[in-house]
């Protein structure tokens, strides 16, 4: 999708401003089988054990389950996560005094619902990983030339990024095989760390029934891949966390919103404005928006870079106009998956609302103590102690939406409340017993 100017931006929200209702004739399509990646059971069976198995993680600590749990909605409840050198689940995670982490990580963790819908060509806050035709394998990925063939679609792909973070899974420079490949750049090929990683899972007994099971061709000799375990992954996340059973979508089917809900239900498709930048029944658009939210953290920045910045879309396009520009996130389950904006900048729903309204203004008028994170020694706050920084943040926002009353917050919240989905909330495996390495399960 080519990038919209800021002035077309503006000129196209101008013209989609609505003075009437619009649920007659704007009612989004309903989800049907058909807008989603077909799943094999066998496969997303497991996947689910390699979600839940640390032992893809570097020091055979982390499992992707540590950061997307179902306990947190497929987050973990916090700002920004610690991997690497962190204890616990959820918001009681904490620093090992023993290991202390280097860093958090730089952005928040992102809810996982409809990740297998086809609509979505576009993973991760800035979009790094997207579906071109003109590359190899059908996606534009940094790994670029070096990108290996067989992974089955783009949410196969993401997982390559997590397991190769120093910070996330891979672990820190020496600590362990996969992370000394990282730190060579050793990734793919044999002995690189995807082939380490491979060769830990086809090392037990258990998964190698499991993954001939499943891909036949490797009972005729073949060694397992990474890319076949970031399939059976893809295959899990997409049945497990499948969204399309709240009451949104038996509205999107002919029935009734529940009477609280109209209100706010007009507001958001109306006077407020929020689906021209959420729409279609995922309620994205899968677009780049600089909203100015305050930034902390590690920041986005190359090994040999020193700042603490994160331009977001920009460090993707390097187009100017891109700058702090991140992906419209999908509002499904959205009450659930606090904290709000790509650094879980806001705790609240309404806040983020809130402060959406006035988005030039909301670097001044953060609150440092906001933030949902355990404090070790970081510098958190680079950006925001430099006045050229956090005021090139608040320049690139743009207005979207009109000012709004506390009534009319609380409104569109009861009407976000209709995309809650238990049985997505709930999942549909579940968290497994145990998993075949042995490795404790995040719980």
């Amino acid at each position: 999708m080519k990038k919209r100017s800021i002035s077309l931006l503006l000129s196209g929200l101008a013209l989609c401003q609505v003075t009437t209702p619009v649920w007659s004739t704007d009612r989004p399509a309903p989800l049907k089988d058909a807008d989603f990646m077909a799943v094999d059971l066998q496969e997303a069976k497991l996947g689910q054990l390699l979600f839940y198995d640390p032992i893809l993680s570097g020091n055979k600590n982390i499992s992707c389950a540590t950061c997307h749990h179902p306990d947190f909605a497929t987050g973990d409840g916090v700002s920004l996560s610690i991997g690497e050198g962190g204890i616990g689940l959820g918001p009681e995670r904490r620093p090992d005094p023993s290991n202390m982490p280097e860093q958090r990580i730089p952005r928040h963790a992102q809810a996982l619902f409809n990740l297998g819908a086809l609509e979505f060509t576009r993973m991760f806050h800035d979009g790094r990983v997207e579906v071109d035709p003109s590359k190899p394998g059908g996606l534009r990925t940094p790994m670029d030339a070096d990108m290996t063939a067989g992974f089955v679609n783009m949410l196969s792909a993401q997982t390559m990024f997590p397991v190769l973070s120093a910070d996330e899974m891979a672990g820190h420079y020496s600590e362990n095989d996969v992370s000394k490949m990282v730190r060579s750049g050793r990734i793919t090929g044999s002995g690189g760390a995807w082939d380490l990683i491979s060769k830990r899972v086809e090392a037990i007994p258990a998964y190698r029934d499991r993954f001939i099971e499943v891909y036949p061709d490797i009972a005729a000799g073949r060694e397992i891949a990474f890319t076949d375990i970031s399939n059976a992954i893809a295959a899990f996340i997409a049945h497990e966390w499948r969204s399309d059973t709240a009451p949104f979508d038996a509205f999107l089917r002919g029935g009734a919103l529940p009477a609280e809900a109209q209100p706010g239900f007009e507001l958001f498709y109306g006077e407020a404005k929020c689906s021209d930048c959420h729409s279609g029944p995922l309620l994205t658009d899968h677009d780049f928006h600089a909203m100015g939210l305050p930034q902390f953290g590690p920041g986005k920045a190359a090994r040999f870079e020193s700042h603490r910045r994160d331009i977001g879309r920009m460090r993707v396009t390097g187009l100017p106009e891109d700058a702090y520009a991140f992906r419209t996130p999908s509002l499904r389950n959205v009450t659930k998956t606090a904290p709000y904006g790509h650094n879980g900048a806001y705790p609240g729903l309404a806040q983020f609302l809130q402060e959406h309204t006035d988005p030039k203004g909301s670097v001044a008028r953060f609150d440092r103590a906001s933030p949902v994170f355990p404090k070790f020694k970081a510098e958190d706050w680079w950006a925001l102690d430099r006045p050229e920084e956090a005021e090139a943040i608040a320049a690139s926002a743009v207005s979207y939406n009109p000012a709004l009353t506390e009534l009319q917050i609380s409104q569109i919240i009861l009407f976000l409340e209709t995309l809650e989905d238990p049985t997505a909330l709930n999942g549909r495996l579940g968290i497994p017993e145990s998993v075949p390495s042995g490795l404790k399960i995040d719980r």
